[in-house]
């Protein structure tokens, strides 16, 4: 793993839509996966820039997300597909056929799994995948206990993760009580991961990172099996890995 502290957010954000403006100028038909959250925020916004400024193009690029809740519709104001349209899709050159979320509302969902799996083997894996970190040290919604090699699946989220998730609706019993994933095995399959973290409440979850090797306890600890990890922390986030 590559370790990188910033100052702020925001130059979490920079450092961030940097290196991944850099890999779409030297491969643009890039296949990217993509997180939702707060914390990528601030990345998408400068990715928009740099597409108004004419620096990079989606146009050949192709997107798969790493998650979205089960029940709640494409459209629906807090499903994760409605976001990345708000957040990125609507604002640069990607095509509408060039993106994919997993379908919270399929009849199926076993099956629906099974597509997506399918999907990304077709594009021919991930080449950069952008993470975040939970509070408890989820990546995607593969919760604590997650084996390390567990593909696409449907997961019924901690009450921790809920509660997180619990400001973006209404009411605390809105927040749906399971998701489709991307498994651990999934995303380790990528050629190259870029983990975000930002905050006071990361803090905890980037200590054990830093500090604790390999466990299913805290599922992101995974990403050391992988050879090319790249985690961007800002100072509020990073306090005790000094």
């Amino acid at each position: 793993m590559e370790w990188i502290v910033v100052r702020d957010y925001d130059a979490m954000s920079e450092e961030a839509a940097r290196r991944i403006i850099e890999r779409m100028k030297a491969q643009p038909d890039l296949v990217l996966g993509l997180a939702t959250g707060s914390t990528p925020v601030g990345t998408y916004r400068r990715l928009v820039d740099a597409f108004r400024r004419g620096e990079i193009s989606f146009a050949r690029v192709r997107t798969v997300n790493l998650d979205e809740y089960v029940g709640l519709a494409p459209d629906h104001p807090q499903s994760y597909a409605r976001f990345m349209r708000e957040q990125l899709f609507d604002h640069v050159d990607l095509p509408a056929d060039a993106w994919d979320i997993p379908r919270g509302t399929a009849a199926d969902l076993e099956a629906e799994c099974a597509r997506y799996e399918a999907h990304i083997r077709e594009l021919g894996g991930i080449d950069l995948q952008l993470l975040g970190i939970g509070t408890n040290g989820h990546i995607g919604f593969n919760e604590p206990g997650t084996p390390f090699e567990a593909r696409t699946h449907v997961v019924a989220l901690t009450a921790s993760t809920r509660e997180a998730n619990a400001r973006f609706f209404e009411r605390p019993e809105d927040v749906p009580t399971h998701a489709v994933t991307m498994g651990l095995g999934t995303i380790l399959e990528a050629r190259e991961i870029l983990l975000l973290a930002s905050g006071p409440s990361k803090r905890e979850a980037i200590r054990r990172l830093y500090h604790e090797g390999p466990s299913p306890d805290l599922p992101a600890s995974a990403l050391k099996h992988h050879p090319r990890v790249t985690v961007i922390v800002d100072e509020a986030a990073a306090a005790d890995i000094r």
